[in-house]
């Protein structure tokens, strides 16, 4: 069947309040509410494409409607005309790969960070050969078969993986069935070289795409404040990130902790792999609990880190999202050896980067311990940020010296 010319495509209205500016400026989300919505916009396919207008019918731009979403409209394109052709799609992944490939000696780096790189909802992550797309919008489902397409075309990968895992698609309407797109299926993790240590990576078993690669320039950071003798914790430690690029930097020992053992059997095989297997262990529990039993312990380390999962998703899970990033730096605090370094991570874009460093500062204040911010950190250079949509920005760390 072939797509409806631009001509022909249907149209959706912004309201009168609703901010055309903002849109026109860079912003690439309509929420629902800002939408004119009546029998035919309701009857709109999750992912056709549309010219958005405002309320005075000036076209704004293309964009892709998914009338079961919040995020009703997606921006993909400010030229109202623009068609999704093999070109469309080859020339924003070709804009995304010379970037890649200037900050990186090796192909192991997030390839798609969504809105930031002109792919609405779209994650892809490659790991050397394989790429995974996570495509967490509803018209990226549909122009799957395209955009695998381009993605082999521009990258000469052999295989690709689609991660179906994760909240968001669920709020998009869609299934969360995985598959393997092109090539063969990893049956084994596979390695990838990162800060001088080794990680493994689950592609189909694993955490989201199998490997977070964000923490990177941060896991280097963390390498730089270790000494030859230093003990380090990494807590929520998924593979091993923080820990295995510390014991880079030359610590002695390393103690991951993580609630799932198959992460943590990663973290090994990555700790053997690397030639860390004699200095790094590990211990499996709920995080808040193995901190608490190390302080009973009188356990004491030259660094800690804290990588913790989402503790606020969403505007409503804020305040508590903020008092358990309080309650995480109160009990990794007294685990520092005095003159020792402390790193607190949030990947929750609903608690800024104040709220969190202030969550943050609350909790060392409340182990009775004094601290200097030293460094601050964010996602490396392979999430770029779009400048109008803060959610881009997710990724915070604070590191304190204590």
């Amino acid at each position: 069947m072939t797509a409806p010319s631009s001509s022909d495509r249907p149209r959706v209205r912004l309201k009168p309040k609703a901010n055309a500016r903002g849109l026109r400026h860079g912003f690439p989300w309509v929420y629902a509410n800002d939408i004119v919505t009546d029998r035919r916009t309701r009857k709109i396919e999750p992912g056709a494409l549309t010219v958005l207008e405002d309320d005075n019918r000036a076209p704004i731009g293309l964009v892709a409607v998914n009338p079961a979403s919040k995020i009703m409209c997606r921006m993909l394109d400010r030229d109202p005309a623009a068609e999704l052709t093999a070109e469309w799609f080859e020339t924003r992944l070709t804009r995304a790969l010379e970037l890649r490939e200037r900050l990186f000696d090796a192909p192991y780096y997030r390839l798609i960070h969504a809105e930031a790189d002109g792919f609405p909802g779209v994650i892809i992550d490659r790991f050397g050969d394989t790429c995974v797309i996570q495509p967490n919008a509803a018209w990226a489902e549909v122009h799957l078969d395209q955009l695998t397409e381009a993605l082999v075309n521009v990258t000469g990968v052999t295989t690709v993986l689609k991660n179906a895992s994760g909240r968001t698609r669920s709020l998009e309407g869609l299934d969360d069935v995985s598959a393997t797109l092109r090539g063969e299926t990893p049956t084994v993790p596979l390695p990838v070289p990162m800060n001088g240590a080794t990680y493994m990576a689950d592609l189909t078993g694993g955490q989201k795409t199998g490997l977070f690669y964000d923490q990177r320039s941060n896991h280097a950071f963390a390498a730089r404040l270790v000494h030859p003798q230093a003990r380090v914790l990494d807590v929520f430690s998924h593979v091993g990130g923080f820990a295995l690029a510390m014991l880079v930097g030359g610590a002695t020992q390393a103690l991951s902790v993580d609630g799932s053992a198959a992460a943590l059997d990663l973290a090994r095989q990555g700790a053997e792999a690397s030639g860390f297997a004699d200095r790094f262990e590990t211990r499996q529990g709920d995080a808040f609990e193995v901190l608490t039993a190390l302080g009973e312990e009188g356990a004491q380390f030259d660094v800690v880190i804290c990588d913790p999962p989402a503790f606020a998703p969403s505007k409503q899970a804020l305040d508590a999202g903020l008092r358990a990033y309080e309650r995480v730096a109160r009990l990794a605090a007294p685990l520092v050896e005095p003159g020792g370094y402390l790193g607190l991570c949030s990947c929750s874009h609903a608690a800024d980067l104040g709220r969190f460093r202030d969550a943050s500062a609350r909790g060392i204040g409340r182990a009775g311990r004094h601290a200097q911010l030293i460094h601050t950190g964010y996602a490396g250079p392979d999430h770029p940020q779009l400048p109008q949509l803060a959610e881009s920005g997710y990724l915070k760390a604070v590191f304190f010296r204590l």
